[in-house]
């Protein structure tokens, strides 16, 4: 019989689940680390929420340790590396508390529309300040959602309950499933920010959605807008928040999250137009009980059946098949990161080939993996290597596999991703060096390139011209970031070109924007391994 350890205080469901399963299972919350050390050798199982934190020590000494499950979706107290070679799955629950995240966001946008908390505590202190707490209606007005994903779907569908009209920024969702949504997709910040009445953001914190909601943009939008957040801290630009809520170009805010959190001081507190809440977004009595119950039965069948859901670390194949398979995932995880990353138009179509060696083996966890690796830059947490083919169906995205027994190009193997947008399309191919271990780019667009996948990575495109290599050099270092590689590819002389340029550090924006003024530079993008 299975054994699993329930570490951390949730719903007794759970525990009822695994008993009527037929695994054994022990409630031992509050476990110290020397604790857990000392117990977690006897359990097949161990399931968790954010309070017990696995690291990599623990795991290691988990002996039998099969499967890590968290109810809920963030897995930031899991060392999921760790957990991979020692061959442990890692599962979460992202969907058990959608409903009540949306919820949540209807409720602070009304309550911050209509001053609910400054009136409630002026009116509880004896005041009866009628006049001063004029609110602002929702019904008939915009709202802007950035990321339309499950949670971003319940407050579409909500909203649109309310009479808003509903504007949508999601560069993964395509212009038919926007239209079944009955929202209208916007495809260019600039057009998107001045349009809006209410701005809520439902997307996962990344280098690409950090900051998105800025000083830049709150100069587009129009005055008396309403923002909130219940997605991650970080995705609004808290300083800039509090100076366009001081100078009236935002009429109110409301924030369940918060940069750094606890948050248990902040300037915007001090601000009477901010609703606040410590993180509640998934604190109902339902929302606990749905993904307690969800991991449990998660849990249970994988170790009673092999049955893999929501798995965040490793596909689902057989022991005999990961040696082969391994350094393909990583070249697919490559690939699939750098093209999550470049793209910002709405994808129609993700065409994957196969050639050579590769086409022959059991390709659906490579493509998992791929499409997870692509859609998680700008998708919610829930995507895992699980779920992403059915997210991309879900989003109106055409997935296609094509294999060819042969390999271009003298390689044994090759995966080419190519993907095309409403703008236009793109596509990169890969192999492995190295008698098969490391990844390599070997062609971006058609054009014949080598590059490695590894670290900060800049994508240049231009018109083959003299002195344009010195130009883009000198502007990296005049601002002391060192280039470890500089790869080139071009079709024809004079004609398109290319450049991967390996670097030590992070690139600012400024620099950038420095780079992409570069005569003949058609574009350039960051990746991020």
């Amino acid at each position: 019989m299975p054994r699993v350890l329930i570490a951390d205080k949730m719903s007794a469901k759970a525990e009822e689940i695994f008993r009527t399963r037929g695994v054994e299972v022990d409630v031992r919350p509050g476990l110290s680390p020397a604790e857990l050390k000392e117990i977690l050798p006897l359990y097949d199982g161990v399931a968790i929420r954010s309070a017990t934190r696995l690291t990599g020590d623990l795991i290691q000494v988990a002996s039998r340790l099969k499967v890590i499950g968290r109810a809920g979706i963030g897995v930031d107290n899991v060392d999921i590396p760790v957990a991979s070679k020692q061959g442990v799955i890692v599962m979460n629950a992202p969907f058990g508390n959608s409903v009540t995240t949306a919820e949540h966001t209807v409720a602070l946008a009304l309550a911050a529309s209509r001053h609910i908390a400054s009136a409630t505590a002026s009116t509880k202190a004896g005041k009866w300040e009628k006049n001063r707490f004029m609110g602002r209606e929702l019904g008939g007005k915009t709202l802007g959602i950035i990321g339309t994903g499950n949670i971003g779907s319940l407050v579409v569908e909500r909203f649109q309950g309310l009479k808003m009209k509903v504007i949508a920024y999601d560069p993964f969702l395509s212009r038919q499933k926007a239209e079944d949504m009955g929202v209208e997709l916007v495809d260019d910040l600039n057009n998107f920010w001045p349009r809006l009445d209410l701005l809520t953001v439902h997307t996962p914190l990344t280098r690409q959605t950090q900051h998105i909601v800025n000083a830049d943009a709150f100069a587009k939008m129009k005055k008396g807008v309403i923002v909130v957040n219940c997605a991650r801290g970080g995705i609004v630009d808290e300083q800039a928040l509090y100076e366009a809520l001081t100078s009236g170009k935002v009429f109110a805010a409301a924030l369940d999250v918060f940069e750094k959190e606890p948050a248990t001081s902040h300037p915007l507190f001090e601000l009477e137009n901010v609703v606040c809440t410590p993180h509640l977004g998934a604190s109902t009595v339902e929302a606990q009980e749905n993904v307690a119950m969800q991991i449990a039965e998660q849990i249970a069948d994988y170790l009673l059946n092999g049955t893999v859901q929501n798995a965040l670390n490793i596909p689902a194949v057989s022991e005999g098949e990961l040696p082969i398979l391994r350094p393909f995932l990583n070249l697919a995880d490559k690939l699939g990161t750098m093209m999550g990353q470049l793209t910002e138009q709405g994808i129609e179509r993700i065409e994957i080939t196969y050639e050579g060696e590769v086409s022959q083996l059991n390709r659906k966890p490579i493509t998992n993996v791929l499409l997870n690796s692509l859609l998680t830059p700008i998708l919610e947490t829930g995507v895992n290597i699980v779920n992403a083919p059915l997210i991309a169906e879900e989003r109106g995205i055409e997935v296609v596999e094509a294999i060819n027994k042969r390999c271009r190009a003298g390689f044994t193997s090759m995966i080419t991703v190519g993907i095309a947008t409403e703008k236009g399309e793109r596509c990169i191919s890969g192999t492995l060096f190295n008698n098969g271990q490391q990844p390599r780019i070997v062609s971006m667009n058609h054009v014949p390139i080598e590059a490695t996948p590894e670290g900060n990575l800049l994508f240049v495109a231009n018109q083959d011209s003299p002195g344009l290599i010195g130009r883009v050099g000198t502007i990296l270092g005049n601002h002391d970031i060192n280039i470890a590689n500089f790869h080139l590819g071009r079709a024809a002389a004079g004609g398109r070109a290319i450049a991967f340029i390996n670097v030590d550090q992070e690139v600012p924006e400024t620099v950038m924007q420095l780079l992409r003024a570069v005569p003949n530079v058609l574009e350039v993008k960051l990746v991020h391994y």
